[in-house]
């Protein structure tokens, strides 16, 4: 007795299937292309940061200068306005506290600064000369207590 082989058809794979492969193989080659662009974004913001912190920096240096130069050309109102620019950034930063762009050192010293600032002020909105030495005297201690 002779039997019949009959062929068995192939199995195609169900649409579902087929669709969560291509699925797969697309996140994947998404995953590829994403995760370094990432890491590049998250490099940037980093470096942002660090230059946003620097720019605070000198920002602040750079008022205080311009306070001091100006006090001794006798321009005393915009030596004014820089120094009280200067004291109300340095109180906002202070105010931070941990998330400050101080370090704790730093802030410390910083509170010494704080002693003489109606007075420096009052003598600049009276157009007093010894202003100038003053500004200067604090814009030296300033520097000392930013690079130490």
């Amino acid at each position: 007795m002779s039997e019949e082989v009959q062929p068995k058809p192939v199995k195609s794979r169900p649409g579902a299937q087929r669709f969560l492969i291509y699925a797969g193989v697309l996140l994947v080659i998404f995953l590829l292309g994403f995760v370094p662009m990432w890491l590049r974004a998250r490099a940037a913001s980093n470096s942002l940061v660090d230059t946003e912190h620097q720019l605070m920096m000198v920002t602040m240096q750079s008022s205080l200068a311009s306070a001091a130069i100006d006090a001794r050309r006798g321009d005393y109102e915009p030596a004014r306005q820089a120094v009280s620019q200067f004291f109300t950034s340095l109180g906002t930063e202070m105010d931070k506290g941990d998330t400050s762009n101080y370090t704790r050192a730093q802030r410390q010293g910083m509170q010494s600064l704080f002693a003489g600032r109606d007075e420096l002020i009052t003598l600049l909105a009276r157009s007093d000369p010894a202003s100038a030495d003053r500004l200067t005297d604090l814009f030296v201690a300033y520097r000392k207590i930013m690079s130490g």
